[in-house]
């Protein structure tokens, strides 16, 4: 039946979004690239691939890695793709899936602030395993990811945290669209079938964020997931598909049928403002600390509060925190949950625990997530102080804002106030800051002669291939 007229969509003479992103991608050229952009992007891939390495050491990447040798197996399959930080082989797609879990896994990977999204563990996944599949020089393997990260960033911004408010995680839901870009890209597909690639992405894009409410893993797993839709998309499109044109902006495209037109105002043009000229990639912050984004400005303030006022926590009367009030479902609420976390994955998203843990053990890392931490009953008691509000003066999302006051059992009051959280925008780490992380995390699972290699080749990819850079990172 045809709609009606009241229903059809309005006719535009602007190209369709689709087809401007499949342009710019298409023509990328990574030596146009500015060199400051060039350079970010190379350390956002070091700090990614430290954190893939670490992941090593948990549960869910050798479950995630069982899982998928399991399917290969089904298949009959011998996979050659590579595993960051092992000596595993997959095929194509099921490395994407781990590889993307490893990034992403520890939630210690970079975030694009005011987007909200992930973007190096969902584009980065897909760059590095298709880049093997086509043996791509180190150049086409950058210019992807710099591709699809632009992309899934400019779908996080025009959400305006829609994505977030409706319960979806907008890595996940961005990555399978800009997956599709990367994939298309260096599958060598021209911008008509990039186009037509985003277009049958469109029908699988979807992310839930019911892992919030008891720590389950299911946010590991949407980057690798949104890589195997864009290659599968890419592979589709290019051998003849027929998909919407319009995909994003279409009465039933991305945002109306997500998001609607009611609460949360997307802006569309958001999509290809700027596109090729304004680099959103480098402003993605590197994370200081292996929890959600949105505890880093209370977990800094109290840090910063306990080593200046040389406070022990049996001083502590009450603790307040001030947070952007978008986040408190997802950091502060149901409260006595957050106050008694049942897995790393659930402290990760406590700012009643990470404030706590915080100021006990004067530091919060990877080792503040294991178990003895998370059964500490001071650390515990000490959470259950933690009080929450909606922060006023919050920058969010440009800048995920908060502040910490603590009554003293003395009757003094401290407190202090982060309006930018350290890692974002004029308090983004310096490259040595990066370069400690990297070797930080990248030494739990290798050598120090590994570590360096890795590290000289990964500020060396112009002059790498996919292959020669996947091969130095197995351990």
């Amino acid at each position: 039946m045809m709609a009606s007229p009241q229903t059809q969509p309005a006719l535009s003479s602007e190209p369709a979004i689709a087809a401007t992103i499949a342009d710019f991608a298409h023509e990328l050229e990574w030596n146009a690239v500015p060199a400051a952009v060039r350079h970010r992007a190379k350390l956002l891939i070091l700090d990614a691939l430290g954190i893939a390495m670490a992941a090593h050491r948990y549960p869910f990447a050798a479950v995630i890695g069982a899982g998928l040798a399991d399917l290969a197996a089904l298949d009959g399959v011998a996979g050659k793709f590579h595993v960051i930080g092992s000596s595993a082989r997959l095929p194509l797609r099921d490395a994407i899936v781990a590889n993307g879990a490893l990034v992403h896994g520890l939630d210690f990977d970079d975030t694009h602030m005011a987007s909200v999204v992930h973007a190096t563990a969902i584009s980065l996944p897909v760059a590095l395993s298709v880049g093997q599949a086509v043996d791509a020089d180190g150049r086409a393997v950058l210019a992807a990811y710099l591709a699809a990260s632009e992309v899934a960033i400019r779908i996080g911004l025009t959400a305006n945290f829609g994505f977030h408010n409706h319960g979806l995680h907008a890595t996940g839901v961005a990555g399978h669209f800009s997956c599709a870009v990367a994939a298309g890209r260096l599958f060598g597909l021209d911008a008509a079938a990039i186009a037509t690639a985003q277009g049958i992405a469109g029908s699988t894009a979807m992310a839930s964020q019911e892992f919030v409410a008891d720590g389950a893993w299911n946010k590991r797993f949407h980057p690798g997931w949104a890589g195997v839709a864009g290659v599968t998309a890419a592979k589709l499109a290019q051998n003849g598909f027929v998909a919407p044109g319009l995909p994003y902006e279409g009465r039933f495209g991305l945002f109306e049928s997500l998001l609607g037109s009611g609460e949360t105002a997307y802006d569309i043009a958001q999509m290809t403002a700027g596109l090729g000229s304004q680099w959103q990639t480098a402003q993605s912050a590197i994370k200081p600390f292996p929890t959600c984004h949105f505890t880093h400005a209370p977990a800094d303030c109290a840090l910063a509060l306990a080593r200046e006022h040389d406070i022990q926590p049996d001083q502590i009367e009450s603790i307040s925190v001030a947070i952007p009030e978008g986040t408190i479902p997802v950091i502060a609420e149901p409260r006595d949950a957050k106050c008694h976390p049942v897995s790393d994955y659930d402290a990760k998203f406590s700012v009643q625990f990470i404030v706590a843990a915080a100021l006990h053990r004067r530091r919060f890392g990877l080792a503040e997530l294991d178990r003895d931490c998370l059964t500490d009953p001071d650390i515990l008691a000490t959470a259950a102080k933690v009080s929450h509000a909606a922060d006023p003066q919050s920058l969010f999302p440009k800048a995920y804002s908060g502040g910490v006051s603590i009554v003293l059992k003395s009757g003094e009051t401290v407190m202090r106030y982060d309006a930018v959280n350290r890692g974002a925008g004029d308090r983004a780490l310096s490259e040595d800051d990066v370069v400690e992380k990297f070797i930080g995390n990248a030494s739990l699972v290798a050598d120090v002669r590994k570590v360096e290699a890795v590290r000289k080749a990964v500020m060396d990819m112009e002059n790498q291939t996919a292959r020669s850079l996947l091969s130095e990172l197995c351990v």
